[in-house]
């Protein structure tokens, strides 16, 4: 008789209180949406701090390599199609999805290039990969003592060698994943 209705337990309020902070959260993702610019401002300006937290406490490299190895992760998602034209032609279109390809030739119909991480979750990954590096250069378990000349030449090299194969796989398929440089038309006014 006197067990808590189910309403009422500190569970439902724990629950009730995170998806309030959710939903606060997710206005406010969309409501920063059409302000790019401002964005990815707002990302450097944490990425600069932290990195002035690396260097004012000469530690804490590990979690500089790894936010390194995943931003450069994020990169290449956000370079690459959503479809592959690579795996498609390994496959031999199998799944039936022969439209979905990049255009190879000249008379080939126009498709937009449709990244595999839009910009969006790029910028949201990122920011919260940085966000939480930074938090973690605040605990001392984190700073495993390391020579960190090694780090920085292993992923330079990383780097190096990762972006040497995106580039040349831009270049067989013919994609450029970005818009500056591309022709400009305009719209005509009745259409």
């Amino acid at each position: 008789m006197d067990a808590p209705e189910p309403e009422n337990t500190p569970f439902a309020a724990v629950s009730a209180q995170t998806s309030k902070l959710g939903r606060l959260y997710q206005s406010y993702l969309d409501k920063s949406t059409p302000y790019t610019t401002y964005r990815w401002i707002g990302t450097a300006v944490l990425l600069a701090l932290f990195f002035l937290r690396i260097v004012v406490a000469q530690g804490w490299y590990i979690v500089c390599y790894s936010l390194g190895i995943y931003l450069l992760n994020l990169f290449l998602a956000f370079l690459q199609p959503k479809i592959d034209p690579s795996l498609t032609q390994d496959e031999g279109l199998e799944d039936g999805d022969a439209g979905s390809s990049l255009p190879t030739k000249k008379d080939e119909e126009f498709r937009p290039f449709i990244r595999r991480l839009p910009e969006f979750k790029f910028w949201h990954s990122g920011t919260r990969a940085i966000a939480i590096s930074f938090v973690c250069t605040w605990f001392t378990i984190f700073n495993v003592p390391v020579f960190w000349p090694v780090l920085v030449v292993y992923f330079l090299i990383l780097f190096s060698l990762t972006m040497r194969r995106q580039i040349q796989h831009m270049i067989k398929y013919r994609y450029v994943p970005f818009s500056f440089g591309k022709a400009k038309y305009n719209q005509r006014s009745g259409h």
